[in-house]
């Protein structure tokens, strides 16, 4: 899939958006973001970073301070939402309780002002994608949270749009059942080639479903990227921390040559790539995934390290670690043959790849 870089090749094009809900605040700040046709694209990121502002712009429910939109090459900052011809799924289902199943789906499609035999395969045809086709004539009171967002999310496709949007769509699920639902939508999206644009703080649910994801942070994108090089590359100290677990150190950069820099941790040298940090003399953050670390002194950087805790997870032990000042050292160590078993109040020495270590900003 083609990945658009302007407004021209985009499907979805966010250009200089900014938003304000009281004339001095900017809730999103400079927006420019270019979505392809089939794409299906995660806005991520805490609470008040901007996120759902910028789908509620995209639907027509806000309106953008500042900026245009545009959906298949046309300006839709003044078209009303009905208008739009966006699917949408929430967080709270959003069903009609009067309405059966299949009058819920049918509902679209009779503001569409197409005729019943056409409406009646229709609905049939999205039920069947959602695996509900039994249950066309029951009430959203009858069905689990669960069977309500398949509905939901049956209803947002069922006129067939080019576009669907979904904020938090899967919050109120227990977690066995939103792992399920990430795969379901992953499918159809698959299966059917609809462009989605997802809302969650889930970073988890960002990573399992996405071609790319966008991490938002005080109204910004901080990066935009596939869900891999999210995790292996984070641009800047705020992804790293957001995106999976992660061990960070702050010292001051001792030396650097080309992409590799030498950071002082109290006293201790470390290697690390350099990716978003100052020159030398400056702070810096350095950053290691738990898993990327192993028990002893083989690699490259090593440090004295007391065990603090140990958590079982079954497939790995968490190690919660002490070095130096830093007592929430996390080290994943694989709960298979071969690997040293620690216990609680061990000293011991944990090492990791220079390749492993990012230098960012402090």
């Amino acid at each position: 899939m083609a990945i658009p870089t302007s407004a021209e090749d985009a499907f979805v094009a966010f250009e200089s958006v900014q938003k304000s809900y009281d004339g001095e605040t900017l809730v999103v700040k400079d927006l420019n973001l270019f979505i392809g046709k089939g794409e299906f694209v995660t806005m991520l990121g805490p609470s008040g970073s901007g996120k759902t502002t910028c789908l509620m712009m995209l639907a027509g429910f806000e309106t953008a301070t500042h900026g245009d939109i545009r959906l298949g090459g046309q300006p839709i900052n003044n078209i009303p939402p009905h208008k739009r011809g966006i699917g949408m799924v929430f967080q709270n289902y959003a069903l009609f309780p009067h309405m059966t199943v299949g009058e819920n789906l049918a509902f679209p499609l009779e503001v569409r002002k197409l005729n019943k035999a056409v409406r009646d395969e229709k609905v049939r045809r999205a039920l069947d994608m959602v695996q509900m086709g039994d249950f066309a004539g029951r009430r959203p009171a009858q069905l689990s949270g669960g069977q309500q967002q398949r509905i939901a999310l049956a209803r947002s496709l069922v006129f067939e749009p080019e576009l669907v949007l979904m904020d938090e769509p899967l919050g109120a699920l227990d977690k066995q059942l939103r792992e399920h639902m990430q795969y379901e939508i992953k499918n159809i999206h698959d299966r059917l080639g609809v462009t989605v644009v997802y809302v969650t703080h889930d970073q988890s649910e960002a990573l399992t479903m996405s071609d790319r994801v966008a991490v938002f942070d005080d109204g910004r994108i901080q990066q935009l990227a596939p869900p891999d090089e999210l995790y292996e590359r984070p641009a800047n100290a705020f992804v790293a921390q957001f995106i999976g677990e992660n061990n960070k150190f702050t010292g001051t950069v001792t030396s650097r040559q080309d992409d590799l820099v030498t950071v002082d941790v109290a006293g201790e040298q470390f290697n690390a790539l350099a990716v978003n940090c100052a020159g030398v003399g400056e702070p810096a953050t350095l950053s290691i995934r738990p898993e990327r670390i192993q028990i002893g002194s083989e690699l490259p950087n090593s440090a004295k390290a007391l065990v603090e805790q140990l958590i079982y997870h079954g497939d790995h032990i968490r190690c919660r670690m002490k070095i130096g000042d830093n007592a929430d050292f996390i080290v994943k160590v694989p709960n298979a043959a071969g690997h040293k078993h620690l216990s609680v109040g061990e000293q011991t020495v944990v090492s990791w790849q220079t390749e492993d270590c990012r230098a960012l900003d402090a």
